[in-house]
Formats: structure tokens, C-alpha cells, sequence
């Protein structure tokens, strides 16, 4: 049972890594910029117009990574006709 039981989490741990999202809760500033593709003048405009939450601890900004996914399917444009 114990080995059932490790297997299924190393296979959700797997598929995780493969799906191409990040597993981190929080991230910070230039990683937001790097996943995105985005400059910091880019990213600073997004925390001004309040299309991007964030949280500021201690002079470091900080992403919930469910924020931004849900960011960009709100934005999203579908182009079928």
C-alpha cells in the first residue's frame, strides 16, 4: 500500500513538472518578468493599472502564481471565426 501510495505521488510530481507550470506559490519579480517575456517597465504597469496583484514584504515584490494564470485567461482573445 505504501508503495502505491509513493507511486502516485511521484507520478503527480512528474506530470507537474511536465505540464510546464510552475509549482512555486509566490514568485518574485524577475521571475514573473522571465516567465512572461516582459520587461520591468512592462511589469511595473501592470502592478500600477491593478492587472497584476501583488504582495510587498520588506522592499520585495512578491506574485501569487494563480494570479497570473488567471491573468492571462482573462485577457485571453480567441481568433476563430
Amino acid at each position: 500500500m505504501n508503495f502505491k501510495i509513493e507511486l502516485i505521488s511521484e507520478f503527480k510530481k512528474l506530470m507537474e513538472e511536465q505540464s510546464g507550470q510552475t509549482t512555486k506559490k509566490w514568485l518574485r519579480s524577475t521571475e514573473v518578468r522571465k516567465l512572461l517575456g516582459i520587461s520591468p517597465g512592462t511589469l511595473q504597469n501592470l502592478r500600477i493599472n491593478s492587472t497584476l496583484p501583488f504582495t510587498k514584504i520588506g522592499g520585495v515584490i512578491y506574485y501569487d502564481s494563480q494570479d497570473i494564470n488567471e491573468m492571462l485567461s482573462s485577457n485571453r482573445v480567441d481568433n476563430s471565426y
